[in-house]
């Protein structure tokens, strides 16, 4: 039972009264009787909560930064209405900082064998599982001097993707992969280009793509034109080990990996290429494999959903055995790790020649635009420090990326706003230039 602040008001003011007009103790024995009588009969008039029936419904999977809309029905099978207030509790990272108060609080008016919905409006600030907790009901009597609480388990989950920021940049890289794909076919041949068609030949012409056979049924001179092939493998690498940890801005480097991954992943499909995904740290985190063009997208967001950085070094070792494992053919592996001298001299620069024996290797690197401003930081003697640390730290990154280079990888190095068009840029290029 729970009483309310209108008994405590009304108590009060009856004390008062009495005082005044019958200062007697039997005056107020009679108040307060009076009193308590009506709180009685408030909580008998009030509905059972123990009785309430609840059911759910709405949102279960929304993109982070999106509201989501989680349905709340309350069925009261007695005859007494309900009159309540219903808090419907979920994990704090479920809504924005200040708003769990009044989002998750609900005042119901339930008729007796009727039923009501509430909607709770969640705005997840977390990826991964968001589950619901208690939901406590007060059940009011008509007077509201009194009334009955308690509490049910009504489970729910409402999985947070990942926002996928970077599809702003898609329209713009698919223009330039249907001119890649047929509208401008390319002239030399590459690993990874097919036979289009043929044409007249045009000064400027490349002269080993003449087709002198077919030139030789014609009156003109033909050459030969070539188009990306379509149906290569792709294999996504996410390193989610301690240097994925650090933050960038407000948001771990994790983060836009994950970004850079749903764009890559959203236009390789569209290019007709197959992509895969591992996610490594110690041990197997995530993977996702051989998923049609349109179950790649979703797939992707589901397995990322749940993936936090681990706060220790990532086994390499483990990692490219994994990926080599996943790619048993030529594929594009695009590795999305950090630039770290130690862990890449120690742990993958002695495995690069099992990846780029039989593959084609990207790595791209989230950069921290501190290191900028830092680096042209100048006045006091901190900031001369700073800049120093800062412009050491380039260094190493810089000459961490030409020693990848010289062993055959294409490196990455970008701020989290550009490191997904970047990345989709790149595969443009290896695409054009037939290295695919």
């Amino acid at each position: 039972m729970a009483l309310t602040g209108r008994t405590a008001l009304l108590a009060a003011l009856g004390a008062l009264v009495v005082g005044l007009l019958l200062p007697s103790a039997t005056g107020i024995w009679l108040v307060t009787g009076t009193v308590l009588l009506a709180v009685v009969a408030d909580l008998v008039l009030a509905a059972p909560v123990r009785e309430l029936r609840f059911g759910r419904g709405g949102d279960t999977t929304v993109r982070l930064s999106e509201p989501a809309s989680v349905e709340l029905t309350v069925t009261n099978p007695s005859g007494r209405p309900l009159r309540a207030l219903v808090r419907d509790a979920w994990a704090p990272s479920a809504w924005r900082p200040g708003t769990a108060e009044t989002a998750s609080r609900h005042t119901l008016t339930v008729p007796g064998g009727e039923r009501r919905r509430a909607v709770t409006l969640l705005d997840p600030t977390r990826r991964g599982d968001h589950h619901a907790h208690r939901v406590t009901v007060r059940s009011f009597g008509p007077l509201g001097l009194a009334a009955r609480q308690g509490s049910h388990l009504v489970p729910w989950t409402v999985r947070a993707l990942p926002p996928f920021a970077s599809r702003k940049h898609l329209p713009s890289r698919l223009a330039r992969l249907r001119e890649l794909d047929g509208r401008t076919s390319v002239l030399t041949r590459g690993q990874g280009t097919e036979f289009d068609s043929l044409r007249e030949y045009l000064p400027g012409d490349d002269v080993r793509s003449i087709d002198w056979r077919a030139s030789a049924r014609r009156t003109t001179v033909a050459v030969r034109t070539w188009r990306p092939e379509r149906d290569r493998h792709i294999l996504v690498v996410l390193d989610t080990g301690r240097t994925s940890a650090g933050r960038v801005g407000d948001a771990p480097r994790l983060d836009a990996a994950l970004d850079a991954a749903l764009l890559l992943s959203a236009l390789a499909t569209r290019a007709g290429d197959r992509v895969d995904l591992l996610a490594h740290d110690l041990h197997k985190r995530a993977a996702v494999a051989g998923c049609s063009a349109h179950e790649v997208l979703p797939a992707f967001t589901n397995a990322m959903a749940d993936l936090e950085p681990a706060l220790h070094e990532t086994d390499m070792r483990s990692l490219v055995s994994t990926a080599l494992k996943m790619a048993p053919q030529r594929s594009l592996i695009v590795l999305l790790t950090g630039l770290d001298a130690a862990p890449v001299e120690d742990g993958l620069r002695p495995l690069l020649p099992l990846l780029t024996k039989r593959h084609e290797v990207v790595l791209a690197s989230v950069a921290d635009p501190r290191l900028d401003v830092l680096a042209a930081g100048r006045g006091t003697v901190e900031a001369v420090y700073g800049a120093a640390a800062a412009e050491q730290t380039r260094a190493d990154r810089r000459a961490t990326a030409e020693h990848l280079t010289r062993h055959g990888v294409t490196v990455l190095d970008a701020p989290p706003a550009q490191i997904a068009p970047a990345l989709a840029d790149t595969y443009l290029a290896l695409k054009a230039a037939g290295r695919l």
